[in-house]
C-alpha cells in the first residue's frame, strides 16, 4: 500500500512538472504575441496620432496579460518621471518571460525612442517583424515541444516508480 501510494505521488509529481513546463511556453507564447500586437500599434500610433510616449505606453499596456502591462507602466512611469526611457525600456524588457534573443532583440528597441519619428518606427518596426518570426515560428514547434516534455516528465516518473518498486 505505501509503495501504491508512493507510485502515485511520484506519478503527480511529474505531471505537476509537465504542467509547469508547458505553463511557461505558453506563458512566453502569450507574451509575445501581445508584445507584437503592442509594438504594431505603438508604430502606427507614433505615425499617425504622435500621442506623449508616457500616455501611449500607459495605453498600450491597458488590458493586457500582466507581463506586458508591467512592461509599459515600468517605462511611462519612468518617462512621466523625467527618466531615461532607454534604459527603463531595456531594465524593463529583462524581466520579460522571453527567450534570450527574443529579449536582446526587444532591449535594444529602446535605444531607438529617444531618436525621430522616422527612427524610432523604424526601431520598433523591425523589432516587431522579428519577434513575429519568433512568435510564428514557437506556435510551429509548440505541439512538437509540448510532446518532448511528456515524453520526458512521464519517462522520467515511470523510472522512478520502477526503480522503487
Amino acid at each position: 500500500m505505501v509503495k501504491l501510494l508512493g507510485s502515485l505521488l511520484i506519478l503527480g509529481g511529474g505531471l505537476w512538472a509537465r504542467w509547469s513546463m508547458v505553463s511557461v511556453c505558453r506563458r512566453e507564447l502569450d507574451t509575445l504575441s501581445e508584445l507584437t500586437a503592442c509594438l504594431s500599434e505603438m508604430t502606427e500610433e507614433i505615425r499617425q496620432a504622435r500621442t506623449p510616449l508616457p500616455e501611449l505606453l500607459d495605453r498600450l499596456g491597458r488590458g493586457r496579460g500582466t507581463e506586458v502591462t508591467a512592461f509599459f507602466a515600468h517605462v511611462a512611469g519612468v518617462v512621466r518621471q523625467g527618466g531615461d526611457a532607454a534604459l527603463a525600456w531595456r531594465q524593463a524588457a529583462e524581466e520579460l518571460p522571453l527567450c534570450d534573443e527574443d529579449r536582446d532583440v526587444l532591449a535594444e528597441a529602446g535605444r531607438q525612442l529617444g531618436g525621430d519619428e522616422t527612427s524610432v518606427c523604424k526601431g520598433i518596426s523591425l523589432v516587431t517583424s522579428h519577434l513575429t518570426r519568433s512568435l510564428e515560428e514557437q506556435r510551429r514547434s509548440r505541439g512538437e515541444r509540448e510532446k518532448r516534455v511528456t515524453a520526458l516528465c512521464f519517462s522520467a516518473a515511470a523510472l522512478l516508480v520502477i526503480l522503487l518498486l
